[in-house]
């Protein structure tokens, strides 16, 4: 490191805990890490890892037990009170420090009376956010009437009033959809380059981990591990491969097995595992099971996958959830959706929608904060009816045989239907008494999902993986051929995840449950077999997770990534000749329907700015930025 390098921000042995001695429970334990100036750095980790401690003790709203804290010269631990006037802090939640019933204008003065700034002062900061996050149209809509998106960029506007020079973000893009990520991660890293602005952040997202210059991973309190995001992913152990074979299910079996593959994951047609052995042995012992074998390579590992290589090298735990549907015809889809259409007054939120899924299909329905993915979800649960069109669930009518189909869906939400106050048991019993089912075996179904042991403990005390298992069991006790997911991971850990989506593959390809799920995880997209995404009430795209891709690139060209260590200013060298261009992290990514002319082109204009040292390569289109690049060519097209 620079021996110029000062840290903004030095945190030394810092520790917080809660409840008495005897009871003590450490919230985080001697973390230490500094941030220079102009950085972006990411706290890592699942929900309760302790990174919202951090934050709040940086921000001098929570004390520390244990430890130093220095922020922009201000020892925190001492003089919680004089490090806030300095800095920018943004709460976790949805617009959480906003207040629902006065216009983005008025909240905006609120906090400028907040931070006593002077009016000239302060019209000049208001204009450059505005036009940054592009919310001057919105000027006088209250809050309580903007999207999600909207909400959190006026929150961060509320945040920067004062131009701080140091910023502490609380999970800021937690239920927003991705073009409204990338739009507030293209604010950051503006303020980044222009003003050299420090940033500290938490998020769940792992590929929002990308997007920082250094990470730093944290589970159960502990600061586990820290780097940029590539040097963490070049700590992984073992080889990472993706196989495509048929049948899939004898395949995931087959690896699953084996002593030498620690974990497996399915992606579409795609099985991804991590293998401590010989791949063209795996292959072998594939084909000797009679399994075709497609394609087998190896892989790069994402940032997720090293995550949990670093906590766990044991063998990945195998769960299983078995259910035996109602029986449906042969020749019947789940799901079917004609022309179906919700208007409330003279808004249209569902317009004119076809849908079909297929028996055993897992289908992902994506869509931007206020596309109408819940509104068509509710009227295929029966909750709302149709202004026009029709829907037919497992073979009945929505409007005329609710009770039929109530009867032969399951469905989990967001939140998860449990009673928190009854046990993890009496939970299981009360939703078999409401479905009418008779003679479940409880052990053996808590057994098969690693709940066996806390069948006797309160819903509400359970770790939220857990809660989530006894969710999904809850929804499908009755044995229904349809299943509906509403965001069903939202702020689980990825373990966690990874385990749900090993439990919803058994439920589609061994018990034929047709499954559809709604989720702003653009990585989870890739667990599905098809894909619709909606835009304003329509539905604009239906296709594998690959063919959308395939179809991203055609139109909007392949992804190219430069690397250079002096990333901001090649941003800025860019920018003109490639106005898609934008900021990931410490690399700079742009879309070319002409790779190799462009690559060229790229590099000259880089060395004429007198970088030398980038590289630039072909990249593989993410999910994310497919989903993005098909919304804003539907809302041109219909501009």
């Amino acid at each position: 490191m620079n021996s110029e390098w000062k840290p903004v921000i030095a945190i030394k042995g810092l520790s917080r805990f809660y409840g008495r001695r005897k009871k003590r429970v450490e919230a985080i334990r001697n973390i230490s890490f500094e941030i220079g100036r102009g950085e972006v750095f990411g706290l890592i980790g699942p929900d309760g890892a302790g990174k919202t401690t951090i934050i709040q003790i940086l921000a001098g709203v929570l004390d520390a037990h244990k430890g130093a804290a220095i922020v922009d010269g201000v020892d925190v631990v001492s003089n919680p009170e004089a490090v806030k006037s300095q800095l920018g802090y943004m709460p976790q939640g949805l617009g959480v420090n906003l207040y629902e019933s006065l216009s983005v204008k008025e909240n905006i003065e609120f906090f400028r009376d907040l931070r006593k700034l002077p009016r000239e002062t302060y019209e000049r900061n208001r204009e450059s956010l505005l036009k940054m996050t592009r919310l001057e149209p919105f000027i006088d809509r209250r809050a309580r009437d903007l999207s999600g998106g909207m909400r959190q960029k006026l929150a961060l506007i509320c945040t920067l009033i004062h131009l701080p020079d140091v910023i502490l973000l609380d999970e800021p893009t937690t239920g927003v959809d991705p073009i409204s990520r990338q739009e507030f991660w293209q604010i950051i890293h503006r303020l980044v380059q222009e003003r050299k602005v420090t940033i500290l952040l938490s998020t769940s997202y792992m590929d929002e981990a990308e997007r920082c210059h250094r990470i730093g991973l944290v589970h159960e309190g502990i600061l586990f591990k820290q780097g940029t995001p590539q040097s963490i992913k070049n700590k992984a152990m073992g080889h990472y491969a993706k196989v495509i074979a048929n049948p899939q299910i004898d395949a995931l079996k087959v690896l699953q097995a084996r002593d030498d593959v620690l974990s497996t994951e399915v992606f579409g047609d795609e099985i991804h595992f991590r293998l401590e052995g010989d791949l063209h042995e795996v292959e072998s012992h594939l084909s000797n099971q009679r399994i075709w074998v497609r394609e087998i390579t190896t892989l790069e590992p994402s940032l997720e996958d090293v995550f949990l290589q670093l906590l766990s090298s044991a063998k990945q735990q195998k769960l299983t959830l078995h259910v035996a549907p109602r029986d449906l015809s042969s020749t019947m889809t789940p799901i079917k959706c004609d022309a179906v259409s919700r208007r409330f007054g003279g808004f249209v939120a569902v317009d004119g929608v076809d849908l079909h899924v297929e028996k055993g299909e897992i289908f992902g329905l994506l869509g931007p904060n206020g596309a109408g993915k819940t509104t068509i979800i509710k009227m295929m649960c029966g909750l709302l009816e149709p202004s026009e069109g029709s829907i037919r669930i497992a073979g009945f009518d929505i409007k005329s045989q609710k009770d039929r189909v109530w009867a032969h869906i399951g469905y989990m939400s967001q939140h998860f239907s449990l009673y928190r106050d009854l046990s993890v048991q009496q939970n299981l019993r009360l939703y078999s008494d409401l479905y009418g089912v008779v003679g479940a075996d409880f052990n053996g179904l808590t057994a098969s999902l690693g709940l066996a042991e806390f069948r006797s403990r309160l819903a509400g005390a359970l770790p939220i993986g857990l809660r989530q298992r006894l969710s999904l069991l809850c929804a499908v006790l009755h044995g229904p051929p349809v299943l509906f997911l509403d965001e069903p991971t939202s702020g689980v850990d990825p373990q966690a995840r990874r385990v749900f989506w090993d439990l919803i593959y058994s439920l589609s390809r061994e018990s034929g449950v047709t499954i559809l799920v709604s989720t702003h995880y653009m990585d989870e997209a890739d667990h599905c077999d098809r894909l619709g995404l909606m835009d304003q009430g329509r539905l604009i795209a239906v296709d594998s997770p690959a063919g959308l891709k395939r179809d991203s690139e055609r139109r909007g060209g392949k992804l190219l990534e430069v690397e250079t260590l002096d990333y901001a200013r090649a941003m800025d060298a860019l920018a003109r000749d490639f106005p898609n261009t934008v900021l990931y992290g410490d690399r700079v990514h742009l879309r070319s329907l002409n790779p190799a002319a462009d690559q060229s082109r790229a590099l000259a204009l880089l060395n004429a700015a007198g970088i030398v040292d980038a590289q630039i390569k072909t990249s593989l289109l993410s999910m994310d930025e497919t989903f993005i690049d098909f919304i804003r060519n539907a809302e041109m097209t219909h501009a």
